[in-house]
């Protein structure tokens, strides 16, 4: 009867302690996936003002003529011989250089080629330099995108089928609108007009159009359907800019399609080591531009932001 009662005892306190076992196993494996949830939110989040920051400083600096915009009036000193290595309008009141996209356009077709050659030499120079490292931290338009897509709304783009595909609508821009048209369509001093400033760039109607409009009350009974037009993409940019990362960047600029050539020799690139990538993931969880770091390491479409290597744990992105 003893040894009855013994073997019940043991029969149960053998499932107790399987049960007390089962129960830490399993707040165990809740405790790991909220740190895993808490470290891939970590990633998500990565703070990217710092960046801003460089931007808006950036920004500032190369739009610093104050008289401009209490005047009304474009700078046209020394200083606008020379261009800004980003997206940047000539015709912004405070604009001190020029848009190297602009300057493109209206010397593409001159017989006078040193200032093609100039301004040639000038983009060749950036983009072996720095590659899209402009687009990502020296680029105005850039800056107003990444503060755009900060603001909340109920459903984000990522990507979508044709994504990739339309991103080399840029390259057909670059062709058609700043090379092809101002160097074949040229008036009698040999200059092609900035169809692509004239009849796209929203970057030029938010800095330039629109704060000269407002500050020129000559020029406001000489606007036309070609001001509507151009507002009419700017307030698209706008909305997609909300919905989507960096959509002007990725799909329309011709500046970002010229020092993509350069991303994968640049002189300033990322390294990986393959030695030690985990291939964990998390670089692909915090790139906006929808890349695989790890297999795609200077891609023609990264704009060389950094949080990539930020989130990568293992150091592998140098």
């Amino acid at each position: 009867m003893d040894n009855k009662a013994e073997s019940k005892n043991k029969k149960r306190n053998t499932k107790k302690d399987s049960k007390r076992n089962t129960g830490k196993n399993i707040t165990a494996t809740k405790t790991d996936m909220g740190r895993k949830s808490k470290h891939n939110s970590s990633q998500k989040s990565i703070n990217e003002w710092p960046r801003h920051r460089i931007q808006a400083l950036w920004a500032l600096l190369t739009n610093s003529y104050l008289a401009g915009f209490i005047q009304g009036r474009i700078y046209k000193g020394p200083l606008k011989n020379f261009c800004v290595p980003g997206l940047n309008c000539y015709s912004c009141p405070g604009a001190l250089g020029s848009c190297p996209i602009g300057a493109m356009q209206a010397v593409i077709g001159n017989w006078n080629f040193k200032f093609a050659f100039y301004i040639s030499g000038f983009l060749i120079f950036i983009g072996a330099l720095t590659g899209r490292f402009v687009c990502g931290w020296l680029c105005p338009f850039g800056l107003i995108q990444d503060l755009l897509h900060k603001i909340p709304f109920p459903k984000k783009v990522g990507t979508f089928k044709g994504d990739r595909l339309l991103r080399k609508l840029k390259y057909v821009i670059l062709f058609l609108f700043v090379i092809l048209l101002p160097l074949c369509l040229v008036d009698v001093l040999g200059q092609g007009a900035p169809y692509f400033c004239k009849l796209i760039c929203p970057t030029g109607t938010l800095e330039g159009g629109i704060p000269l409009v407002l500050l020129n009350q000559s020029m406001r009974s000489a606007l036309g359907w070609l001001y509507i037009w151009k507002n009419v993409l700017l307030a698209i940019t706008i909305f997609l800019s909300i919905l989507i990362y960096r959509p002007f960047c990725k799909y329309i600029c011709p500046l970002g399609a010229v020092y993509s050539v350069f991303n994968p020799i640049a002189a300033f690139r990322y390294r990986i080591d393959p030695d030690a990538c985990t291939n964990c993931g998390a670089c692909n969880k915090v790139c906006k531009m929808n890349l695989e770091p790890a297999k795609e390491i200077n891609h023609p479409e990264c704009i060389h932001c950094g949080q990539c290597k930020k989130a990568c744990g293992a150091h592998a992105i140098h």
